[in-house]
């Protein structure tokens, strides 16, 4: 069967492409080609022992509603980070799309809450501390609620026609007369599908497979940065000044040894750390729940240190993935955890000191030494920033304190494209896995203005 839009990846990016486009054209043919399970049957192991179980299928990264789906459901309505799309569309366009998701995600909500807002006061402490708050109006549907709002998309789309696919891979495109040839494997299963358009919307999983799609086609990608850290946890308490008046505080640092750029992000207030498996290698990250009685002793967050590329080095993502690799092996296949007062000691955690800990561990890792694996520069920048934080938090730089490693972002992957996301004749590429967005509100944007762009529905 020929398609009109053949959508790669079905997380948020890709199920607002649908929505949009089905708004459109009621009568569109489009199918949603999705390496994971379908959202009711994405189930993470971790979940019930809280270690890692190295899935073939990774259900925290993979499946319909992407990695968002077990995230903390945080939607910044802004552009202030979170991806450029301001820059690429201007403020004006792009908060439009930004709003739009925002209205979409409210229909589908059983229970939609309200915004967190801004505050002064705290972007005033952190300035008088060398600190940056970029602090935006936060929208957290908290990882219960995202899930079951991204479910009742999900069924939308499917009453409305699009063709859900699952545990389907996408194996090559080619070009043929009227659009594109589709390569797809399913449970060993080959097929080729046609379509007119094609939206990727692979996320951020899917950098390996946009890079063999722009080199086959010879579409000119930008090489990005990569941000190398650390999940860390602490109680609770330390961060309710901020928490209670401002869902999550994003710090950006400037380090004095270096002069490096690290930031803050992704707080989780009464939240967990997890485990994610990307294609064999476990990284932390974090989430937390909306219900109260679901809530932690701890929060966490992530501190990442931005690492620029100069020359002709095009391999940023895989040279992060490396040290993360090397992170599992010196862990026995496990994340690291360390107590931030034995890492300035320099001595590696034991089972003995992590069981003594006043902050209990949220995550079941393997008790070690950053520092043998984790870039010099990287942890210098990383213990620099939390000193510098403890000012603002003051017990953010307590002994007790725990560092999962590592959790890395990886913003390598940007093809050149003609302004409204497409990088060759109608073939278009959304999400994270673009380059150009980091969160949910900017992916599901871009998901909305492509199905706009591709019937004629932007205005000059």
């Amino acid at each position: 069967m020929k398609y009109d839009i053949a959508i790669i990846g079905g997380g948020i990016g890709g199920l607002m492409a649908a929505y949009q486009a089905k708004k459109n054209n009621r009568n569109a043919n489009i199918i949603i080609i999705e390496k994971g399970f379908t959202l009711d049957k994405r189930n993470c192991p971790a979940g019930h022992n809280k270690k890692c179980i190295h899935c073939k299928i990774c259900s925290i990264t993979s499946g319909y509603a992407g990695a968002g789906a077990f995230s903390d459901g945080k939607f910044n309505l802004g552009t202030a980070y979170g991806g450029t799309m301001g820059d690429e569309l201007g403020e004006n366009t792009a908060m439009k799309y930004i709003n739009a998701v925002d209205d979409i995600l409210r229909d589908f909500s059983d229970d939609y809450p309200e915004l967190y807002m801004s505050n002064e006061d705290l972007k005033l402490k952190c300035l008088q501390n060398n600190l940056r708050l970029l602090d935006m109006n936060v929208r957290h549907l908290g990882t219960d609620k995202n899930y079951s709002t991204m479910m009742h998309l999900i069924e939308w789309l499917n009453d409305n026609g699009v063709v859900l696919t699952s545990l389907t891979d996408c194996t090559d495109i080619e070009k043929c007369d009227g659009g594109y040839e589709i390569h797809t494997i399913s449970k060993g299963e080959t097929e080729v599908i046609t379509a007119e358009k094609i939206i990727i919307a692979t996320g951020r999983g899917g950098a390996e497979f946009v890079t063999n799609f722009c080199n086959k086609f010879g579409i000119q990608i930008g090489a990005n940065s990569v941000d190398i850290g650390v999940r860390v946890e602490m109680k609770d308490a330390v961060w309710r000044e901020f928490s209670s008046k401002i869902y999550e505080p994003k710090i950006l640092y400037r380090t004095k040894t270096f002069e490096d750029r690290t930031r803050m992000f992704c707080f989780n207030q009464g939240g967990l750390v997890s485990a994610e498996n990307n294609q064999g290698v476990i990284t932390a990250n974090g989430h937390s729940f909306a219900e109260p009685e679901k809530k932690t002793d701890n929060c966490n967050f992530a501190i990442l240190s931005s690492i620029h590329f100069a020359g002709d080095f095009t391999k940023p993502t895989e040279y992060a993935i490396n040290i993360a690799r090397n992170m599992n092996f010196a862990g026995e296949g496990n994340i690291i955890v360390q107590r931030f007062g034995d890492l300035i000691r320099g001595r590696r955690t034991n089972d003995h000191r992590l069981s003594a800990n006043s902050v209990i561990p949220t995550l079941k890792a393997f008790a070690g030494d950053l520092s043998i694996v984790m870039p010099y520069r990287a942890l210098t920048n990383i213990i620099e920033t939390i000193y510098a934080l403890d000012k603002v938090a003051p017990g953010c730089a307590n002994d007790d304190t725990l560092l999962y490693g590592c959790e890395n972002k990886y913003y390598s992957i940007k093809p050149v494209h003609n302004g409204n996301f497409e990088i060759m004749d109608g073939v278009y590429l959304i999400g994270d896995g673009s380059g150009i967005t980091r969160g949910l509100s900017q992916s599901g944007a871009m998901g909305l203005y492509v199905a706009d762009h591709i019937y004629g529905k932007i205005e000059d």
